[in-house]
């Protein structure tokens, strides 16, 4: 499994990289705290294939890594070759880049 940290994520926000950022955590926790990405629950990624892109660079964050990493390793099998998973989630980005983004 590909991943990236969160200062190569900031990378890419900061130079307005076409990537596309996807947020696997439940919609309650995104109301608590988010980076901009694309919210499709883990649970729903399966059923949502068309919404990911399989041209560009497809980000994969949730609270911590193991759900994204899930479903990046489910995204490979389906035959992604483009999906990377943020090391660390978005507790990280707020350990490291962000410290306003609530940590819950």
């Amino acid at each position: 499994m590909k991943e990236i940290t969160v200062a190569e994520l900031k990378q890419l926000k900061d130079t307005n990289a076409d990537f596309q950022l996807i947020d696997v955590r439940e919609p309650h926790e995104f109301e608590i705290a988010e980076i901009g990405g694309e919210l499709i629950p883990m649970g729903e990624v399966m059923d949502n294939l068309d919404k990911i892109s399989k041209t560009k660079q497809v980000v994969v964050h949730c609270k911590m890594g193991g759900r994204s990493g899930a479903i990046v390793s489910n995204l490979e099998s389906q035959g992604y070759t483009n999906v990377y998973n943020l090391k660390g989630g978005i507790n990280a980005w707020s350990n490291e880049i962000d410290p306003s983004i609530p940590k819950y």
